[in-house]
């Protein structure tokens, strides 16, 4: 469990069958086994060095997020170990289990912060876009500032602090990011579902006002 909180960066360095991270600032306490999320993607440590660590990321991983192209170029990375019962939920609940990608549209710096403005990719994750609501970017927690419900785009505010200390001014337009929906949603979904049609599949669904009319909200 994470929360979206970056405490460092790294670079990636594939290897045969691995992938090498360099952590590059802010050094933190990690062991074998532990798990980290690495761009929001949950994984395991597997071997550790002075200031590197080893992971072993499966082919669907490589497949479904933005890892596959990042690894052979040796690309920044946002880097966040789990979170400890102690610590303070900073952001909001993240698993680090990629929902989709989205493409970046459109990137503004303004006088105090920047817009970035991303379009989703999966047309099944705009139920989970919510106007001021929480959503995980390359395993960063933060708040959708409006969205295109038809343009299937929405727009983040950046401050200076989370733009210089994440990989978000690293990016490009046409660049592609890791997504995670708020958890709170997803389990919503499945409550709300689950009554009607246990073995239904919530992919192919969308909670409409019509739809809460006619159950009963």
């Amino acid at each position: 469990m994470f929360t979206g909180i970056i405490q460092s960066i790294g670079k990636l360095k594939p290897k045969k069958n691995i992938l090498e991270i360099e952590i590059l600032d802010n050094l933190f306490d990690i062991a074998i086994g532990d798990s980290i999320a690495v761009d929001g993607i949950c994984l395991t440590v597997k071997e550790i060095f002075q200031n590197k660590f080893n992971v072993d990321v499966s082919e669907e991983t490589l497949k479904k997020t933005t890892l596959g192209v990042k690894s052979n170029l040796n690309q920044i990375v946002n880097l966040e170990p789990a979170l400890r019962v102690s610590d303070r939920l900073g952001g909001h609940i993240v698993s680090g289990h990629v929902d989709g990608l989205g493409t970046v549209e459109n990137i503004e710096k303004l006088e105090k912060s920047w817009l970035l403005s991303i379009k989703w990719k999966n047309n099944n994750f705009s139920k989970y876009v919510v106007n001021k609501g929480s959503i995980c970017v390359n395993g960063i927690s933060l708040t959708i500032a409006k969205y295109e419900q038809e343009g299937e785009i929405f727009t983040i505010a950046i401050i200076p602090h989370t733009w210089h200390n994440t990989n978000l001014n690293k990016l490009n337009v046409g660049d592609n990011v890791n997504l995670e929906a708020d958890a709170l949603i997803k389990y919503v979904e499945k409550l709300l579902f689950f009554n009607k049609n246990p073995n239904q599949d919530l992919s192919s669904n969308n909670i409409s006002s019509e739809w809460l009319k006619e159950n009963g909200w």
